[in-house]
């Protein structure tokens, strides 16, 4: 199940087909789709068919299903295994109030019983593929029920489970709990991935080490740093680490992956779907605050491209052009 220990979480408008292949270009041991509601990908609007159509992955990827009814789930999870997912995960960790209202996601949490039987309707429709679950703590503190809920999803069929070591009620604020994890993994004996506050190799092995888990997903860390997860598979493998791209390679490979958000969106979605990615690099990369102004301004692919370059390509940051001399 777990070929290589670093994996690349679902992130809602984050990990799509083209973020998904540059992060493997750097190396990943699995990675997974943006989550998909069920009843959108059993109904096959377009956003769930640009989100969960696996069939053109260069390399195995999973694809996290959320839901609240076991039927609609094992149906959506039928279609997921058509449509070339290597893995089918559900969502039992979301903390989006959108999602939680719905019954879905860390919802769920509250709920066990229904958990189990999602979780045990999804493995017989996705047979062959292995289905995981990926939880929370608990709903909040006075609830941390992790390691009950992990046993259940353990005896329904899930053949891996992910914590991200908060609770609902924190959502993504507060300091993830690595060392809570390790009751989810001596409760149960299929493999453990922790998450949540992972984003240098540091804090991959601290997490590990006081997990105990068998694996790490890695989620806001790699916005920016798609090559994030190489440095922790390096560190894992007890290799030195490599320097990070700088300069013309890094004005490249945030050209490329603009250019890539540009073909699988269409120009005008693509633009505004690709700035929150340009301030992930230029946050990433020190770049004056001015850059990300600039780049929310222009909708011409072209100047952006210029901007790009003009800005990465230096060793330092460069100053910027105003978004009218661009085009010079």
């Amino acid at each position: 199940m777990l070929d290589a220990p670093v994996l690349l979480a679902p992130m809602s408008g984050v990990t799509d087909l083209p973020f998904r292949r540059l992060v493997r270009s750097f190396g990943a041991g699995l990675v997974f789709s943006e989550m998909v509601a069920s009843h959108t990908m059993v109904q096959q609007t377009r956003k769930s068919s640009l989100r969960g159509d696996l069939r053109s992955e260069r390399h195995p990827a999973a694809l996290q299903l959320a839901g609240a009814e076991p039927a609609v789930m094992a149906d959506a999870a039928r279609l997921a295994r058509d449509c070339g997912a290597a893995l089918i995960d559900i969502n039992f960790g979301c903390p989006a109030k959108k999602v939680v209202n719905k019954a879905c996601g860390s919802a769920l949490m509250r709920e066990p019983a229904l958990a189990a039987r999602i979780v045990e309707a999804v493995v017989r429709a996705a047979d062959p593929l292995p289905v995981t679950a990926k939880m929370r703590l608990g709903w909040d503190d006075s609830s941390r029920n992790a390691p009950a809920f992990a046993r259940l999803c353990e005896a329904a069929g899930a053949r891996m489970l992910t914590v991200h070591a908060r609770t609902r009620e924190q959502r993504f604020g507060g300091s993830a709990d690595w060392a809570a994890v390790a009751p989810v993994k001596r409760a149960v004996d299929v493999p453990v991935v922790v998450n949540g506050d992972i984003r240098s190799t540091a804090e991959m092995s601290k997490a590990l080490a006081l997990s105990g888990a068998d694996g790490v997903m890695i989620g806001r860390g790699a916005c920016g740093r798609p090559w994030l997860l190489r440095d922790a598979m390096l560190g894992l493998a007890g290799r030195p680490a490599i320097a990070p791209p700088a300069g013309p390679a890094l004005a490249a490979l945030v050209k490329g992956h603009y250019g890539a958000i540009l073909e699988h969106y269409g120009v005008p979605a693509g633009v505004r779907i690709a700035r929150k990615h340009l301030a992930w690099y230029a946050d990433a990369a020190g770049v004056p605050p001015a850059f990300k102004s600039a780049a929310n301004r222009l909708t011409v692919p072209a100047d952006v491209l210029t901007l790009i370059e003009r800005t990465f390509e230096a060793p330092e940051p460069a100053p910027l052009l105003a978004p009218a001399a661009l085009a010079a």
